[in-house]
């Protein structure tokens, strides 16, 4: 094979190296450094160093979280590192994708249960209103979840596609469950208007036909 034909190795992404210490901070410091870290998807090596892969918003982020460190008290540093093994980068890869894929579990665990409160609604004919903006505030909070999961998974994690495609049946399931709702709150509407109109001829007295006041023609 000549050299000119073979494929070059994917791009493998520098990654940030951060190491934070609380020590001394201010309380509630530690608890704030944590939950940023998670919700960037850190992946930890060990307590209190984690890397993140090496992104202009990932590193704005690393910033801020940093400066906030050292204006209550802390520690911390980021540090610009790269893995030239390509194994040493897929096992890497994998571990962030690992807990990207625990995450998306949950909702593939978690969305079943709205689809049966939707499907238990309809059947008990309580598709109404109230119960739609009920549903909907359970679909909107599904929808918040994922899309924080998918803003933490760099690097496509096989379980993306199957947490988007429950969320997506959970919307389907909603829109039938809407649709059901506005029938029959009109069907509900369209009742009252008849009993309304039978009503209002019953209970009414009929109204004396009109005298008849064409001329008499006396023989």
């Amino acid at each position: 094979m000549d050299e000119h034909d073979v494929e070059p190795e994917p791009a493998r992404e520098a990654f940030v190296l951060v190491s934070v210490s609380t020590a001394g901070g201010s309380p509630g410091l530690r608890m704030a450094v944590w939950r940023k870290l998670r919700s960037l998807g850190a992946l930890y090596l060990q307590q209190s160093v984690c890397l993140l892969p090496d992104r202009e918003l990932v590193r704005r982020e690393v910033r801020r979280l940093l400066a906030r460190v050292r204006s209550d008290g802390g520690t911390g540093r980021a540090l610009r590192v790269a893995l030239p093994d390509p194994a040493e980068y897929a096992e890497v890869v994998a571990e962030f994708n690992a807990a990207r894929d625990e995450e998306y579990a949950e909702v593939l665990q978690r969305a079943p249960a709205l689809l049966e409160e939707i499907a238990t609604e309809t059947e008990r004919g309580r598709a109404t209103y109230a119960e739609v903006e009920e549903s909907e505030a359970d679909l909107d909070r599904f929808r918040t979840w994922l899309s924080k999961i998918e803003a933490r998974d760099y690097f496509d994690a096989p379980g993306r596609t199957a947490a988007q495609a429950a969320v997506t049946r959970c919307a389907t399931a909603l829109a039938e469950f809407e649709n059901a709702a506005l029938r029959a709150e009109a069907g509900e509407s369209v009742t009252a208007t008849t009993n309304a109109a039978t009503n209002a001829g019953t209970d009414t007295p009929s109204r004396p036909a009109p005298a008849d006041h064409r001329p008499q023609h006396h023989t």
